[in-house]
């Protein structure tokens, strides 16, 4: 499972031995410094994982992961020396799929990145070839294609991080059945002592406002509260705009 991954680290040391660990599992690795030169790197040479740090000159790894996912469902891991729930939740707001908290173990690391991109483009019940083989998905008035990774809501395409899509791909695989966060937290990102349930609450945030007519009044993705969340096959294929 060789790729291509791009990291954004300003210090030299850290850079050098995230490269080491990159390369010695077989992927092709760009390192830079910043996030200004992260995101041309990105639109020069299309990359499988972008690793980035959060604290860095120029352009911080915030901005850079915002500036990737505006244009790009590209994998991203976020490295910080920030540890409170608050910066997480940040992070994963503007579209990360994992969080790494410094310190860390290398192990750890590559363990994050096996996981991304297994998910991002392999799948052990797929063709070979990065494409799942599951069936489209409907649910109501959402069209979820797992082999296209697209999401649509009558018929209008929805942009969708990959932490989203499978967060939605579980729920819409069984609507109606009611998800605990623990479980949703465990098929989005593994098992991961610095992943929270509330990151949970976070996409579902997110999704809401890109699914739903009124997000504060859901219909179709609801809180059973003090259970967690299920998709509802609702029939309300009202226009949505």
């Amino acid at each position: 499972m060789c790729a291509h991954v791009l990291v954004a680290e300003d210090d030299v040391n850290q850079a050098d031995l995230i490269r080491r660990y990159l390369e010695y599992e077989g992927h092709t690795v760009r390192v830079v410094h910043d996030g200004r030169t992260a995101v041309a790197a990105y639109h020069r040479d299309r990359h499988d994982l972008v690793i980035l740090d959060v604290m860095m000159p120029t352009m911080n790894g915030m901005e850079a992961c915002r500036a990737l996912r505006a244009e790009s469902d590209v994998a991203i891991l976020m490295l910080t020396a920030r540890s409170t729930e608050e910066d997480l939740l940040t992070g994963l707001d503007l579209g990360a799929d994992d969080y790494v908290t410094k310190p860390y173990s290398p192990r750890e690391l590559m363990a994050r990145v096996r996981t991304l991109l297994r998910r991002a483009r392999w799948t052990e019940n797929g063709d070979g070839l990065g494409r799942t083989t599951d069936p489209v998905l409907r649910v109501g008035p959402i069209t979820l294609d797992p082999g296209r990774h697209t999401v649509h809501r009558d018929e209008r395409p929805v942009s969708c991080t990959r932490a989203e899509f499978q967060l939605l791909a579980a729920l819409a695989a069984r609507p109606g059945q009611v998800f605990t966060r623990a479980q949703l937290l465990e098929h989005i990102h593994g098992i991961s002592r610095f992943i929270t349930e509330r990151t949970i609450d976070v996409h579902v945030k997110n999704l809401r406002r890109k699914l739903e007519r009124v997000p504060r009044k859901p219909t179709l993705l609801v809180t059973v509260y003090g259970v967690g969340y299920k998709l509802n096959e609702t029939t309300d294929t009202a226009s949505f705009g």
